[in-house]
Formats: structure tokens, C-alpha cells, sequence
């Protein structure tokens, strides 16, 4: 298995640290609202690379964080007139459900900012003692330039970092020794939630939380570290920077980026009106449809979101979808039980086409490939599989074409579907619901609706109702 290694620019054959077990952290949201669909990218991806590494028989520790305080959520906070937490605990609710709907399998640990608080004292405090971090007037800043290693992994020159590049200044560089140098914690403003500290009653800053998280909870050198390439500069820089200062020790083996997702061939703005919540997509497409769209694309490529390249992400995955329910047919209809031995054949071409799935995955995880080798094997599903088969030998199609389906995360077994008398009695529930003010038991309602494939539209006419 080759996966390619942000930090070396190449491809590399995966050895784990210990056999038989990958440690991979995965940076999460930052929790202020519902995530958007370029939140779903490295989600979906990541998981998708965790199934595999399952699939191949590696005890996964996969850790993803959320990111519970953060200038966006105190925001949020004041703007609502609620506290901090009350936000990010209402958006994890929501992004553990959109995840669930994306079929994104929970971490193994979704560590919280607020909870590692100590770590993180911890850690900056190992960081003064070793002379890379200092405190002027409560703000702790982390020295960029005594860590000789720093640019490694975005390929950049401290020089035209210090020339060219603002994105490292914070405020009060006047400060700071050298205006590369970041902050590892700062005082609070009135008004924010504030931990005590040697140095003032303040919040960390965002960078620390992965390192600490990252070594609590896999150890001081992991397996593979990913996200969006958004992160490499400066948040995965400035972790390598911190770690490897603090622990003496690589940080990480592989470094994982998954490219930008793009809208309509422009990148994602909410000025330019062309933002999408996860939420929003599920309210027009089974959430499946945008996981097989965010795996249609090699996770290292850009992607284009477009309305009609969803639909055509649709049409393919009820390719399979009907594919699977037809052998379930074929199978209940089938007289022969056992496997015939004229059938033997048909099982060394199943063994092919799931030796063709394996060699894309193990090439840097090409899913694009992958779901070409499952459609290949749907093609032969449909033309050579029939009446006339065993039951077995239909079963051994049909498990081949499931299983290989579910590594890459795809839910491929058709939704029982509701009878339309249901769909409306639901629907005047909901009404009833909404006009006696119980919003939460309406969202319930519709939020059932949407996992039976029943998209719902409210209109000037009343509710209108349409099965995905």
C-alpha cells in the first residue's frame, strides 16, 4: 500500500509504527454551525481510508477533534446571547448527525478542546522551560525561527515567509521577537471563557489543541496525520514546530491532504452565494449521493460541485443500488441451492475484479478507480447472472458487490420504502406539531422522513412532498 507524504512530495510504501496497527488524527470542525460541504471532503475521505486500513486487517485508532472554542463560536455566542458551550455542544450534536447520514463512522475518540485545556498548559509550559516559547505580558508566543526544521512539510522559506507572507502576524507583533514567531496562548477579551494559566487567564491558541490531543491520545509519533490542504500552512507547520520541539521526536510519518472542493468551478463563498451546508444537500439528495460524489474524484484532486454532476452521482449509485436488489430477486427466485460446478468460473472473475478494487486503494487510495472495478463487477452482475443460477453462486455476486461497496462507505441496499398514507399522516403530525410551537418534535419528524428518502418542501400552498 502507497500513500502519498505531503512531507516528501512522493509516494511511500505504508509501514506502520507497530504492525498490525495504524494511529491516524484527522483534524475536525470547528464547531459554530452546521458543517458545509467542504467540511464533508476530509470526513468522508479520511473515513473511507480508515475502512480500508480495516479492510486490510490493521486495528485502526482513528482521532478527530472538535474544535469547541474558537473567535467564530464566542461570536455566535453573543449574537444568540447564550454561552460558548451551549453553541459548540448544539453543533456537535448536528455534525455527529450529518456524519451518521454521510455514513462516517464515529472516531474512536472525538477529544474537545475545553477538556484538554491542562495538556495544553502542559505542553507550552515544556516549550518555555526548552526555550522555544516565551511570555510577554500573558501572550505566549511560540520561537518559529529556533525550530530549524519549520516550512518542511508546506515547503517554505522562513525569508519569503518574513517578506512576502502576512498570514503569521497576529496582533501585538510589536511584541514578539521575530513577526513569524504564533501564539500558543493569549489573555481573554471581556466577555470570552477563560482558563487560568502561569501567564494569564486566557484560551490556547488554535494550533496547540492537535499536538496535545494528537499525543494524549496516540502517542508522541503517530502513523498518519490528515486533512484539507488548508491546514498545511500554517496549522499542520506550526503542530510539526510544536511537537517535535516539545517531544525531541518525528510527529508524524505521513501527512495526508485531501485537495479544495470547488462550486460551479469557483471556490466556496458565502458572498458569492454559493455556500452549502451539508443539511441543505440532504434535504435534496440522500447523503449517500454526496459521498459517492466526494469518492467519484481522487481525494489529492480538486473537485467541482455541481448540480448536475450530483445527479449523475445519483443515476450511478442507483446503478448499483438496483444491481443489488436485483440479485436479491434472482436469489429468491433460484431453484438450485448449491453452487454448480460450472459456476466455479464466475467466482475466479469476482476474485478478479476485487483484486482490481484492492490495487487502486493500495495506490494512494484511488477511489476513483475503485468504483470503477465495483461498477465492472455490476456489469457482470447484470449480464451474466440469472434464473438459472444456485442460489450460492448468486449469494457470492451479491456479498462481493456489498462488501466492496461498504469499504468505501456506500449504503448500496435499497430503503424500505413508506407508504404514501404514512408519508402524509407524518406530515400532518408535523404540522400539528409546528403550529403547537414543539419545533424540536417537527425537525424529529422531518429528520425521519429525510431517512426514508422523503424530501419535504414547504410552500404557500402547504407541504409538498417528493421521495429522493
Amino acid at each position: 500500500m502507497k500513500i502519498y507524504n505531503t512531507l516528501t512530495k512522493q509516494k511511500e510504501e505504508f509501514i506502520p509504527l507497530e504492525p498490525g496497527h495504524v494511529s491516524m488524527y484527522v483534524c475536525g470542525p470547528t464547531v459554530y454551525n452546521f458543517i458545509h460541504i467542504g467540511n464533508a471532503r476530509p470526513m468522508i475521505v479520511f473515513d473511507t481510508v480508515r475502512r480500508y486500513m480495516e479492510h486490510k486487517g490493521y486495528d485502526v485508532n482513528y482521532v478527530s477533534n472538535f474544535t469547541d472554542v474558537d473567535d467564530k463560536i464566542i461570536a455566535k455566542a453573543i449574537e444568540e446571547g447564550v454561552t460558548s458551550e451551549e453553541v459548540a455542544q448544539r453543533y456537535i450534536a448536528e455534525c455527529k448527525k450529518d456524519m451518521a447520514d454521510m455514513n462516517v463512522k464515529p472516531a474512536t475518540t472525538h477529544p474537545l478542546a475545553t477538556q484538554e485545556i491542562g495538556g495544553m498548559i502542559e505542553m507550552i509550559s515544556d516549550l518555555i522551560e526548552k526555550g522555544y516559547a516565551y511570555n510577554v505580558n500573558g501572550t505566549v508566543y511560540f520561537r518559529t525561527r529556533k525550530f530549524e526544521e519549520y516550512g518542511k512539510l508546506s515547503h517554505k522559506n522562513l525569508e519569503d515567509l518574513r517578506s512576502g507572507n502576512r498570514s503569521l502576524l497576529v496582533s501585538g507583533e510589536d511584541q514578539k521577537e521575530d513577526p513569524l514567531d504564533f501564539v500558543l496562548w493569549k489573555p481573554k477579551k471581556e466577555g470570552e471563557p477563560a482558563w487560568d494559566s502561569p501567564w494569564s487567564a486566557g484560551r490556547p491558541g488554535w494550533h496547540i489543541e492537535c499536538s496535545v490531543m494528537s499525543k494524549k491520545y496516540l502517542g508522541e509519533e503517530i502513523d498518519i496525520h490528515a486533512g484539507g490542504e488548508d491546514l498545511v500552512f500554517p496549522h499542520h507547520e506550526n503542530e510539526i514546530a510544536q511537537s517535535e520541539a516539545c517531544n525531541g521526536r518525528h510527529f508524524a510519518r505521513y501527512w495526508m491532504h485531501n485537495a479544495f472542493l470547488n462550486i460551479d468551478n469557483k471556490k466556496m463563498s458565502k458572498s458569492l452565494g454559493n455556500f452549502f451546508t451539508v443539511r441543505e444537500i440532504g434535504e435534496k439528495y440522500d447523503l449517500q449521493v454526496l459521498r459517492f460524489f466526494m469518492l467519484s474524484a481522487h481525494y489529492r484532486s480538486p473537485l467541482n460541485f455541481s448540480a448536475e454532476l450530483m445527479e449523475s452521482s445519483k443515476n450511478a449509485l442507483e446503478r448499483i443500488v438496483t444491481a443489488v436488489e436485483n440479485l436479491k430477486f434472482l436469489k429468491e427466485a433460484a431453484k438450485a441451492e448449491e453452487l454448480k460446478p460450472e459456476e466455479a468460473a464466475g467466482l475466479t472473475e469476482l476474485d478478479a475484479f476485487e483484486k482490481k478494487f484492492d490495487e487502486a486503494m493500495d495506490d494512494d487510495f484511488n477511489t476513483a478507480d475503485a468504483i470503477s472495478a465495483i461498477f465492472e463487477l455490476v456489469r457482470f452482475a447484470n449480464t451474466t447472472v440469472g434464473g438459472e443460477n444456485s442460489k450460492a453462486y448468486i449469494q457470492a455476486v451479491l456479498d462481493r458487490v456489498t462488501a466492496l461497496s461498504d469499504i468505501l462507505g456506500l449504503i448500496v441496499e435499497k430503503k424500505e420504502e413508506m407508504l404514501d398514507q404514512d408519508i402524509e399522516k407524518l406530515i400532518e403530525d408535523r404540522q400539528a406539531a409546528r403550529k403547537a410551537k414543539d419545533f424540536a418534535k417537527a425537525d424529529e419528524i422531518r429528520n425521519l422522513l429525510l431517512e426514508k428518502g422523503i424530501i419535504l418542501e414547504d410552500t404557500r400552498e402547504g407541504v409538498k412532498w417528493k421521495r429522493a
